[in-house]
C-alpha cells in the first residue's frame, strides 16, 4: 500500500483511473468496499494521477474512506458500455466489472501509465479483491487512522 512516483505525460480522468482499476482484475468483480478503498489508495498515494478534470475527493465515512464520485463514474462508464454494474446475489450490494469492450479499453489506459504506475494500479486490485471487507476496512484504518473519523465499523 505504499505509494510510487506519480509522475506521468499522460493526462487522465477519473473515468479513465477507474476503468484502469476495473481493467486489472481481467472481468473479475469488486465489490462497492473493494472498488472505494482500491480507488482510494490509488488515488492518495498516486495523486498526480488524475490530471485532466477534478480528482476524487475522499472524506471519512461509515467504513472508512469513501467518494461518491466512484459510483457516479461507474454509472457513467456504465452507459458507455464499459462497465457492468449487477446485484451481487450475497446481499443488498451491487457488483462492479468490466465488460468485454471495458477491458480493451481499460488496458489502453494502463499501457499510457508508466510501468510503475501499472503495476501499482496492478497490486491494488489483486490486494484489495484478496480481502475480507473487515480486513480491508481494518487494513485501511491502520495505514489510514484519519479515514476512521466517521466510522460505525466495530472490530
Amino acid at each position: 500500500m505504499c505509494g510510487v512516483d506519480a509522475t506521468s505525460g499522460n493526462t487522465m480522468t477519473r473515468k479513465d483511473l477507474l476503468l484502469a482499476l476495473l481493467a486489472a482484475a481481467r472481468g473479475r468483480s469488486y465489490t462497492p468496499a473493494q472498488l472505494q478503498k482500491g480507488m482510494f489508495l490509488i488515488a492518495t498515494n498516486l495523486p498526480t494521477l488524475v490530471s485532466d478534470g477534478p480528482p476524487f475527493n475522499f472524506v471519512p465515512y461509515d467504513y472508512g474512506p469513501f467518494d461518491r464520485a466512484v459510483y457516479d463514474e461507474a454509472s457513467a462508464l456504465q452507459k458507455q458500455g464499459l462497465v457492468k454494474i449487477e446485484p451481487s446475489g450475497f446481499g443488498r450490494w451491487n457488483v462492479y466489472s468490466v465488460s468485454e469492450e471495458g477491458v480493451e479499453r481499460g488496458r489502453e489506459v494502463l499501457s499510457r501509465m508508466s510501468e510503475a504506475h501499472r503495476n501499482y494500479v496492478a497490486e491494488i486490485s489483486r490486494w484489495v479483491r484478496a480481502q475480507s471487507f473487515s480486513g480491508l476496512v481494518k487494513s485501511i484504518y491502520k495505514a489510514y487512522p484519519e479515514m476512521r473519523a466517521n466510522s460505525i465499523f466495530r472490530d
